[in-house]
């Protein structure tokens, strides 16, 4: 038994020597911005100097004089970085594209300063006022966002003081970078963040906040203290954090109960650390399809030379952006475009929703609408494409069919007793007037 345990622990140990060597090797080899800027002169903002640069990756620390790597001719040695990334954020698939391909990640390396926050929900990690030692060296803040919009991430690294091997202190990461939603769904936007455990700052206390923003305007949605366990109050509802997986993992999704056309805009999920923060940024945009509606339904009979309004009526509908166009397939099924119409203007509703309609005069002789077919109000939006119908009816032309005979049998009818009417009510004065003058003769 201790034999066969034996064994089972070194093939173990080699599994795990292998899986973490494999981890090492799928890390890709990050091509980087190095972005810093220069000090401005006077009241002149500041240059912005870019230079390439690149991070060989790594889950275990990697010496990097014993590395085979040999950067391309166009980099300066001092912009390449050898960077252990325990946490293996910087391995997801979205940031590791095939061999030769022509899309490749985003990525940006900015010098980082440490210091303490000035918000009130992450005053309390730094409530001492020392700086620790371990601050003192270089810090790099890295910005990635993955192939096709996978992956957003934000990381901070540690290098002692003029070494090009940083390691990994703080990640922050997002897979839900661009999030589209239905009115009144429920919404996830993830956002999640690893510690470095060997880091002193590791369990020294955390915050996490979300903002929102939308073309230059901003508002707090929520801003948790989790050293103190404290919520500061916002006036935003419908918005929670699920506060139990934010402390066992890091989870600091945001969940909005029911998605408003007030919740489009982007959100900024920021982590903080004693004298440290990362965020990453997300984009949710809500889109509803347009309600259509045709007015009048079902339209009336038209004969030849007759012209007919008729009104499509788009609504609930969000984004703004919208296309109308009215169709008409005839007896040989073969669709006909018509044109937009007289479009009006949009009208806003009160829960934000949007509404537009188009007018068309349909004139059978004009048209050559022949007997009649059916009429379609197309709206072409990005939530989907919607169309709505109605029948229309041309009577009198060549060759009538069936259905419009009994039609015309149907106004005929109508109009015999129409006439029928009006002579009964002018004939009858005329009668009295004969049977008095009979009576007076007598």
């Amino acid at each position: 038994m201790t034999e066969y345990s034996t064994i089972y622990r070194i093939v173990g140990v080699v599994l795990t020597a292998a899986a973490i060597q494999a981890s090492s090797n799928d890390c890709p080899v990050l091509e980087c911005w190095f972005v810093q800027e220069k000090p401005g002169r006077g009241g002149f903002s500041p240059a912005v100097t870019q230079e390439k640069s690149l991070m060989y990756i790594s889950t275990e620390p990697t010496d990097s004089a014993s590395t085979q790597f040999r950067p391309p001719a166009d980099i300066d040695l001092s912009r390449v970085y050898y960077v252990t990334d325990p946490s293996a954020s910087f391995c997801h698939a979205p940031l590791h594209p095939p061999e030769g391909a022509v899309t490749k990640p985003q990525c940006e390396i900015n010098p980082f300063l440490p210091q303490p926050s000035m918000v009130r929900w992450a005053a309390s990690l730094t409530e001492s006022g020392q700086s620790p030692v371990h601050l003192q060296a270089d810090w790099l803040s890295v910005a990635a966002q993955g192939l096709d919009g996978q992956l957003v991430l934000s990381s901070l690294m540690r290098a002692p003081s003029g070494s090009k091997e940083p390691q990994v202190v703080l990640s922050v990461t997002s897979k839900t970078a661009s999030v589209r939603a239905r009115l009144g769904e429920r919404v996830t936007l993830d956002c999640g963040f690893w510690v470095d455990p060997s880091s002193p700052l590791s369990g020294a206390g955390f915050s996490v906040e979300w903002r929102y923003q939308f073309r230059g305007e901003g508002r707090l949605v929520l801003a948790y203290d989790g050293k103190r366990d404290w919520l500061a109050e916002t006036s935003e509802t419908g918005a929670t954090v699920d506060f139990a997986a934010l402390h066992e993992s890091g989870d600091a999704s945001l969940v909005l109960e029911e998605a408003e056309t007030r919740h489009s805009g982007t959100y900024i999920c920021t982590v903080y650390l004693p004298n440290l923060l990362a965020q990453v940024a997300l984009d949710l945009e809500v889109v509803e399809p347009p309600s259509l509606s045709i007015y009048p339904s079902p339209l009336p009979l038209v004969v030849p030379g007759q012209a007919v309004t008729v009104q499509c009526e788009a609504s609930g509908f969000v984004p703004l952006s919208l296309e109308l166009a009215w169709e008409f397939v005839g007896a040989d099924g073969k669709p006909r475009a018509l044109g937009q119409g007289s479009v009006s203007g949009h009208r806003q509703a009160l829960d934000g929703t949007y509404s537009q309609s188009s007018r068309l005069e349909l004139d059978s002789a004009k048209l050559g609408l022949g007997r009649g077919g059916e009429v379609s109000c197309v709206a072409v939006h990005k939530g989907g494409t919607r169309k709505a119908k109605v029948a229309l009816n041309v009577i009198g032309v060549s060759a009538p069919s069936i259905e419009d005979s009994m039609a015309m049998v149907a106004v005929a009818l109508g109009l015999y007793g129409l006439i029928k009417v009006f002579s009964w009510t002018f004939s009858s004065p005329g009668t009295g007037q004969d049977d008095a003058k009979d009576k007076k003769e007598k």
